[in-house]
Formats: C-alpha cells, sequence, structure tokens
C-alpha cells in the first residue's frame, strides 16, 4: 500500500471475485476458490472459520480500534462492510464485548456507515470521558473518526451517551481539519495526566503529528514524529507502561512498512520519552511486535485487574489477520460467507534488555482456560522426523528446544496443518546455521507464499517456543516472545498432522505439550 487512494480502492473491489483467483496453493498446482467445498453452516468440516480467534459474524472485517473498558468489560470496536459479498463499499464501526479478550460476544453495529454527508467511518479511537471535558456528561464515550467527504480526509467527533451502543456526530464540521495533506487520518487519543489535557496523534504520511485539547473539539499541534525509510505510517498509538526493572517508558507504535528494506510490514513501535509534546526514542530503529505477514493495523489497550484498576505493568495488543497486499484474497468468502479475522490477543510486558526496553508477547492468559485436551508428551528427542499420533486443526503447542552447542542440528521445528501425505505444511521453527526463526508457509494454501524471518541467539543451545494454530493462521512466539510471527494459511480440513524435524543433529523437544482448544461462546 502506497497511498490512501490505493487503500480505498483495493477495499471497493469486489470481494468474491478477487479471491477466487489468487490464492498461492501447495507444490505449485493451481487451486480456484470455486473448487473448495461450500460450508453448509457452522461446525461443517469445510468450514475456514478459526476455533478460538475472533473473527466477524459475515462479510467484512479489517482495522481493529482500540478496546475500552466500560462497566466491567471491554467495548471492541472494528470497521464493518454489511455489504462486502455484493461489491459494495464503506465502512461503519462494529461493537463487540468481552471479558477475558477470548469470548468475544457481537452487539451489532454502533456507527452506521453514511450515517451523514461526511461519509464511512474509517479508523480512529474512543475515550471515556470521565472529566466531562466535551459536555456531553461524566462518563460519556467520545470517539475521534477519520472521515472524507470529497476526499479530504480530517477528524470528526462522535458521541455515545448509551455506554457505547450507539454514536451520533458531534457536528458535521471536523475537530480537526486537513491543512493540505493527502493522507491525514487514524487519531489515537489519550488522557494526558501530567497536563491534564488530551493528546492526540495523527497519522499524516511518513510523519505522526501531535495535537493537544482541552475539550476533545480544540486541537492544537504541537509537534511530529517522522520517518522517511517505513512506507505510509498508519494507526499510531501511544501509550506509557512500567517495565520489569521499576522504571516507566512511553512506546510510540505505527502500522509501517518496512519491506524496502528487509523489515516487517507490521506494527513498528519504539521506546523513549514523552513530555506532552514531543517523543524522544531511546533508539532510532524502530522494534516490532511481529515479523510475520499478517499483523496490521494493530492497537494496544489498558490491562484492568479483578477490581478494575489499570495494572501498569500489563498491557493487550490486538491485530488485523491481513495486508492490504491482498485483502480480498481468501478462501473463507466461499466457505464461510465472511472475509476477517484477527490474530490472538496478546498479553505485552516491558522488558529491559541488555541494549534497550522491549516489549514481550504472549498469548493472553486466559486462553489456558479453554483447552479441552491437553498431551503431555514429556521429552522427545528427533535426529531427523517424527509425526506425532496428534491430530488436531486447533491448539497450542509449547516446549524447549534444546540441542548440543557443540554441534548444533542445521534446522529444527514443526510441520503443522500438515496433509496425510505430508505435501501441503506449514514449517515453523529455527536455522540454525542462519542463525533466524521462521515461518513458511508456501507449501500450503495461502494469500503469497513467502518465509518470515528474524534473527536470535542460539549461544544458550536452547529456545523457547510457543505455536497456536488454528483453521486459518499459524503464530510462532519465540523465547519470551520478543520476536513473533503471525501468517494467514488456509490449510485444507484434513491437513490436521504434526511432524517434528531436527535435520543435521539432534534436538531434544523439551515437555512438549499440545492443547487442544475449544470455542469460546460467541453471538
Amino acid at each position: 500500500m502506497t497511498s490512501a487512494i490505493s487503500r480505498r480502492s483495493l477495499f471497493a473491489a469486489t470481494g468474491v471475485a478477487a479471491a477466487a483467483h489468487v490464492l498461492t496453493p501447495a507444490l505449485g498446482s493451481t487451486v480456484e476458490a470455486a473448487e473448495l467445498p461450500a460450508a453448509r453452516g457452522k461446525g461443517h468440516p469445510a468450514s475456514m472459520r478459526p476455533t478460538y480467534h475472533f473473527s466477524v459474524p459475515d462479510n467484512w472485517k479489517n482495522d481493529p480500534q482500540r478496546p475500552i473498558w466500560v462497566n466491567g468489560e471491554y467495548h471492541y470496536y472494528y470497521l464493518y462492510n454489511a455489504d462486502y459479498l455484493d461489491g459494495g463499499g464503506g465502512t461503519s464501526w462494529r461493537r463487540a464485548t468481552t471479558k477475558d479478550h477470548v469470548s468475544f460476544r457481537d452487539r451489532g453495529v454502533a456507527i452506521p456507515k453514511f450515517t451523514n454527508a461526511n461519509g464511512d467511518c474509517w479508523s480512529g479511537s474512543l475515550v471515556v470521558d470521565d472529566r466531562n471535558t466535551a459536555g456531553f456528561g461524566r462518563g460519556a464515550i467520545v470517539a475521534l473518526v477519520t472521515q472524507a467527504p470529497e476526499g479530504r480526509q480530517a477528524q470528526y467527533l462522535w458521541y455515545s451517551t448509551d455506554g457505547g451502543r450507539t454514536f451520533r456526530p458531534g457536528g458535521t464540521a471536523p475537530v480537526l481539519a486537513n491543512p493540505g495533506t493527502p493522507d491525514f487520518r487514524d487519531p489515537k487519543v489519550i488522557w494526558d495526566d501530567e497536563r491534564a489535557r488530551w493528546f492526540m496523534a495523527n497519522a499524516e504520511g511518513r510523519r505522526i503529528g501531535f495535537y493537544t485539547s482541552p475539550d476533545l473539539h480544540r486541537w492544537t499541534r504541537v509537534g511530529e514524529f517522522s520517518r522517511d525509510d517505513l512506507g505510509l505510517l498508519e494507526c499510531p498509538d501511544i501509550f506509557r507502561m512500567t517495565a520489569d526493572d521499576g522504571t516507566t517508558r512511553w512506546i510510540l507504535g505505527v502500522s509501517a512498512n518496512g519491506k524496502s528494506r528487509g523489515l516487517p510490514a507490521t506494527y513498528a513501535y519504539w521506546t523513549g520519552r514523552f513530555d506532552g509534546v514531543s517523543f524522544v526514542p531511546d533508539a532510532a530503529e524502530p522494534a516490532w511486535l511481529d515479523h510475520g505477514f499478517d499483523f496490521y493495523g494493530a492497537v494496544t489497550y489498558e490491562h484492568r485487574d479483578a477490581s478494575g484498576q489499570i495494572d501498569p505493568t500489563v498491557r493487550h495488543a490486538l491485530g488485523w489477520a491481513n495486508f492490504w497486499d491482498y485483502p480480498h484474497n481468501t478462501p473463507t468468502l466461499v466457505t464461510d460467507g465472511y472475509n476477517g479475522d484477527d490474530m490472538i490477543v496478546r498479553d505485552l510486558r516491558l522488558v529491559r534488555g541488555s541494549d534497550t526496553y522491549y516489549l514481550a508477547s504472549a498469548p493472553t492468559a486466559a486462553l489456558r482456560g479453554y483447552a479441552f485436551r491437553q498431551h503431555r508428551l514429556g521429552d522427545v528427542t528427533v535426529n531427523g522426523t517424527r509425526d506425532l499420533n496428534v491430530r488436531s486443526r486447533a491448539y497450542e503447542l509449547s516446549c524447549e528446544l534444546v540441542w548440543d552447542r557443540g554441534a548444533h542440528p542445521e534446522n529444527i521445528g514443526f510441520e503443522v496443518c500438515r496433509a496425510p501425505e505430508g505435501g501441503r505444511h506449514v514449517a515453523a521453527g529455527a536455522f540454525v546455521n542462519g542463525p533466524f526463526t521462521y515461518v513458511n508457509r508456501r507449501p500450503t494454501i495461502n494469500p503469497t507464499g513467502g518465509e518470515s524471518q528474524a534473527p536470535f541467539d542460539i549461544g544458550g543451545g536452547s529456545l523457547h517456543v510457543r505455536l497456536l494454530v488454528d483453521h486459518a493462521s499459524v503464530e510462532l512466539f519465540v523465547g519470551d516472545g520478543r520476536v513473533v510471527h503471525s501468517h494467514r494459511a488456509f490449510p485444507l480440513a484434513s491437513d490436521d498432522g504434526i511432524r517434528l524435524y531436527s535435520h543435521g543433529g539432534a534436538t531434544t523437544f523439551r515437555d512438549l505439550r499440545i492443547r487442544e482448544l475449544r470455542a469460546p461462546r460467541r453471538g
């Protein structure tokens, strides 16, 4: 994606037609979407709808919006198009609620598309106005949303006085008008405690504009953060966390595209200092919350403990399981009548490393409670390959990979989503000779093929891994979660095998466990 125009024209394309011809199948063969068996209701074997990941009820979803905490639960809004299968454009804001970040209850559309003459609503952010700064009442929910009448992007205010179920426009004029920038969108608003005012980070092409406001209506530009080597910057994020050493750091995040430099195209972030008008990063180069191909438009949000208090040591992250290079490219259109999943919600912690701070990711803690069957395989030593008796389409696998530091193997890992004859699969593991960790989705049905890679330190002679597999995704968490690879893949219903491999030497898969996961409550 290179511009706002390209993004919107991609979305306006007819989804079913686009998906029918561009899937990348295994072994160089050709699979048309029309050849895939149509699902006949929930739970049909041909279904590719994920078991334990969030997915839209029907039609289309894309960007997640930062969830907010209201009356004891998180309210999650996302961009939704009810006319997608008919070829219609435009997005509304649809809402779901959750208490544990795994089980989501659909609550329907909160902001219908084309409500007013300013057009459909794109991405933005919501805040709970506990101080009544905006004048809609204490506790009103205020959304700052991008709309683009006549193609000119600007930020508009919407508000809700019924707990976030419905929203009204707070006037027809923008609260932040476009000064003449083609890309001017995705406002992210936070309350700045130290200065008792609102702060906004706004995506403006290759920079993030900084603004302040006393009341969410009037905004003053105070600074910016710019990069000219990460493509078009979108969906900014800014927040503060307490690290594991007790210090406090600010984090500035953005959806960026570093592919021209051999970097990911997901969520880039910097740790640093923030004084209310400017952000000073600890290092020039960003870190990446994901090294895979499908963790875009990600948002983070605060963690509340059992009493409802904010825990500054934990935060959650949620990313769209797709990318704008192939947004319509999914067989779920045919099998299940929808296009739009998220990757698993993560628990984030800020860790002091040897040279800088970084965010460590883990699948959200409540996911453990959705395991209905556990296979404890113990220590399994492999020199070559070994096929497991366990077969599943929705599970978490975890173990410690341990090898001889004096004579290490060349390549270690797992073939998951493995076809009965082994041709189709997704490979996830560590190429020790690199050294790098990877996920390779080329050998199965997927949007574009490809393999993601991220370096790791082989000095310790071991590597902890957690691998999440669902009907349409594979996510590899490496070590303490500093590195994650998230990928879309579309294995057939029969592709449920698991193979271990260690080539060029032996590896022990220590404390190997597989937890089969059930579906959370939906609807």
